[in-house]
């Protein structure tokens, strides 16, 4: 019969608690993986179809792992319900960006817990090592309010954030709604000139195209913010009136910011997970150790791993693949899933390259064709 879904919550729940700090237990990740996996394969019909035709493929179930089977794509998302549960379940449904229904991949969640454990656990690892428990720090938020921006899982986390991090006093930089609404620059000006003056740190958050139409808006201002004060990016570098590299893109927020490199931090998180993986740069600073090369922090109760395109087969260190992440805070849906994104392992992290070029890789299109049952 296996376990219910209150004792996945739980197992999952304790897992990360016990890994919050960044220790890590692969062979427990990957037993619990098992057991989810095998409780979405019955409950999550687009993932159960990707399954049974893999299986069928590799001539019967006998002793395949989960763990070798293909993950569910993003692209599924916009076409096919993927949760186990019914639709009036839902308390939260996070869309993907986009302009159109059918163009936008649906996360639809029964529930929220297991998301803020994970958020809180991997934000306070990575990107506020230094607070402590009940420490806190003036936080502005490039971006709008949950409220404002209800299908938004970033709007969500953030807005946790200024919960657990910022103690309900944070900026939010915006006006109007998520969609038509626009950069509040005076209210960014004002909480970057208090920092300025008051010498508290100051962290800055939002997306890498925030950051830009900011850094157009603000013009010769430029500023120096406190010590301890630090810049978490997410998003591409790819928007629609222009392209910055990365490099580019930090170079421009340190001149305006007056930030070191260490201090800006990309964060890596989706639509369609509940869990984030951030760079190492500031916790390596603040920890006063070597600071490697840029890469992302992989939380214990994620596992990222480069496949290659036509077989979805890991490839070896150092190779490029595209991203596949088994996240065990999605258990409601898929912790299985394959991005887009080209990736390769970099010491203990993940190194994202951006998206592939071109159509859907060939594993991917087959796994959507069986996800959809073609």
């Amino acid at each position: 019969m296996g376990p219910s879904r209150a004792a996945l919550v739980a197992d999952v729940a304790a897992l990360i608690a016990r890994l919050a700090d960044g220790s890590r237990d692969d062979a427990a990740r990957d037993q619990l993986l098992e057991e989810v996996l095998a409780w979405q394969r019955a409950r999550v019909e687009p993932y159960g179809r990707i399954v049974s035709s893999w299986e069928a493929a590799e001539a019967g179930p006998s002793e395949l792992s989960l763990l070798r089977a293909p993950a569910v794509p993003t692209d599924v998302f916009r076409f096919a319900r993927v949760a186990a549960h019914s639709a009036e379940l839902d308390v939260r449904v996070f869309r993907t960006s986009g302009t159109t229904a059918q163009g936008r991949g649906e996360h639809c969640l029964r529930d929220l817990s297991l998301y803020e454990k994970a958020a809180e656990a991997a934000a306070r690892h990575a990107l506020f090592p230094d607070l402590g428990r009940d420490g806190a720090m003036a936080l502005c938020v490039l971006g709008p309010r949950d409220g404002v921006a209800r299908d938004s899982s970033l709007s969500f986390m953030l807005d946790r954030f200024d919960r657990w991090f910022g103690q309900g006093q944070s900026t939010f930089a915006w006006r109007g709604d998520a969609r038509s609404g626009e950069l509040d620059v005076e209210a960014l000006v004002t909480a970057l000139a208090r920092a300025q003056q008051s010498g508290e740190p100051l962290a800055l958050l939002g997306t890498s195209f925030a950051f830009v139409h900011a850094d157009d808006a603000l013009g010769i201002k430029r500023f120096s913010l406190p010590t301890g004060s630090r810049l978490m990016q997410t998003g591409g570098f790819k928007g629609r009136s222009r392209e910055v590299e990365p490099v580019a893109m930090r170079a421009m927020l340190r001149a305006r910011y007056g930030l070191r490199d260490a201090q800006i931090v990309a964060e890596y998180g989706m639509t369609e997970l509940s869990s984030q993986m951030y760079e190492t740069t500031l916790r390596d600073a603040l920890r006063g150790g070597e600071i490697g090369p840029r890469r992302l922090w992989v939380p214990g109760w994620v596992r990222a791993t480069p496949v290659d395109p036509e077989t979805l087969a890991g490839v070896p260190e150092g190779e490029v693949g595209i991203l596949r992440i088994d996240d065990l805070a999605n258990l409601d849906t898929a912790c299985a899933i394959q991005t887009s994104d080209r990736a390769r392992r970099v010491g203990d992290g993940i190194e994202v390259l951006g998206r592939a070029p071109g159509a859907t890789p060939r594993g991917c299109s087959i796994a959507v064709d069986a996800a959809l049952g073609g």
